[in-house]
């Protein structure tokens, strides 16, 4: 598989997601810098997580326009996989490439802690590792996670079966309570229509070998390495 990770200023697990990727696929992804005009041929593209360009302005805002993003979003419509992980979601949405935005958590807090998330939809390139209702435990680490749509866009998603992850609580169970940010419907992880885009909020890369306390978030990069291998 080959895969490129986009380097922003003030990406800060740009480096966990190259280790996940080596250590699964034996091969060291490109690390390509915001600036440059192009992403190398990939088969996936990681938008890391961080705080690009401090949140200065709105979170993932500025790193939508950084030159590397009009290469990457030309390559994500014609069906390369893009995975944005926390920052990476919010330049997700701020670029286009998913609907809605990534607003201040509910609490106005910056939150830090494990999440219990659940499978909604296991028949992606990002989630055939798991099966669907799985409930899995994932960090976040965010100051800027609450998932808003407009009533439309949200009742479009569920109809084509977009939410790829939702917060629930430890059996599983969704509710205001197991909703760590304020999410509208829950949601932790949102596909684009083609599927091969996938924005969540939760950082897999950092729950994705033993050493660090658990193993559920490897599931979703080995995923992709039996799409690509």
């Amino acid at each position: 598989m080959r895969a490129s990770v986009v380097v922003f200023p003030g990406s800060n697990c740009d480096r966990d997601v190259a280790v996940s990727l080596e250590k699964l696929t034996g091969h060291k992804p490109a690390m390509v810098w915001h600036g440059e005009p192009q992403v190398p041929d990939s088969d996936l593209i990681v938008l890391p997580g961080g705080f690009s360009y401090g949140d200065y302005l709105r979170s993932g805002a500025m790193a939508a326009h950084s030159p590397i993003m009009a290469d990457v979003v030309a390559k994500a419509r014609k069906g390369i996989a893009v995975l944005g992980i926390c920052n990476g979601f919010q330049v997700l949405t701020e670029s286009g490439l998913l609907p809605g935005v990534l607003m201040r958590n509910a609490s106005l807090k910056f939150i830090c802690r494990d999440v219990w998330l659940r499978v909604e939809r296991a028949d992606t390139i990002f989630t055939k590792g798991y099966a669907k209702g799985d409930v899995i435990r994932v960090p976040i680490a965010h100051h800027d996670g609450n998932y808003y749509a407009d009533d439309e866009t949200l009742d479009a998603l569920e109809g084509e079966g977009r939410v790829a992850l939702r917060y629930c609580d430890a059996a599983g169970e969704v509710s205001d309570e197991a909703n760590p940010n304020g999410s509208r419907a829950s949601i932790a992880g949102l596909l684009d229509e083609s599927g091969r885009v996938l924005g969540l909020m939760p950082h897999p890369e950092r729950l994705a070998d033993a050493a660090l306390g658990g193993t559920d978030g490897a599931s979703l990069f080995a995923s992709l390495l039996e799409t690509f291998h």
